[in-house]
């Protein structure tokens, strides 16, 4: 990735089960709320782009970094210095890239800010990050908690207690609430 004459670098999955089921998409509005601060616009402008390029190649692909840095409004410099490298090397030392043999292996899902990062942010931040699992449902969170939900009925499980066994696994209240509900609702239609 230092070297001036090939800028062409191999792109591929970083696979983290536990990231991979609890993480949140790099375009979502998590990442651009509570990570855009910590990332910086650039870098999260670039994860995004490099995200959306695993949708459409899922088992990798090569792409030029000048012909992307130009894409995002950037000239493209090895130096240490630019603003393209920067973002590069921001995306590897905030974990949500590394490095390969090739090129970069990048999250599809980007984990929950970590608390140290949570303190340098505002106290606006801080509170809307406390209130996020509490009021905001993410559809593929949603999907997996009314699965464990209708695992639950299907084994015989009070649905009562199923909201309260969800948040017990993890499930964030709010989409226990949701999965709880609708999988009664099901119950109650068959």
């Amino acid at each position: 990735m230092d070297d001036d004459r090939s800028p062409v670098i191999s792109i591929t999955a970083w696979f983290d089960p536990v990231i991979d089921d609890s993480g949140y998409d790099p375009r979502s509005t998590y990442v651009e709320t509570f990570w855009l601060g910590v990332l910086g616009p650039t870098a999260t402008w670039l994860i995004r782009r490099l995200a959306a390029g695993l949708d459409r190649h899922p088992d990798g692909y090569r792409i030029d970094l000048r012909h992307l840095a130009r894409e995002m409004g950037l000239s493209y410099s090895a130096q240490r210095a630019s603003p393209f490298a920067k973002a590069l090397n921001r995306c590897v030392m905030f974990g949500v890239a590394h490095p390969t043999a090739d090129g970069l292996a990048v999250r599809r899902r980007i984990p929950p800010v970590a608390v140290r990062h949570l303190r340098r942010m505002t106290r606006h931040l801080q509170v809307a990050h406390d209130d996020w699992d509490e009021t905001h449902i993410a559809a593929d969170a949603l999907t997996r908690a009314h699965r464990l939900a209708i695992a639950m009925v299907d084994v015989g499980d009070d649905v009562a207690i199923i909201e309260s066994q969800l948040v017990a696994l993890g499930v964030p209240r709010a989409t226990a609430s949701a999965a709880a509900d609708n999988a009664a609702q099901l119950a109650a239609a068959s």
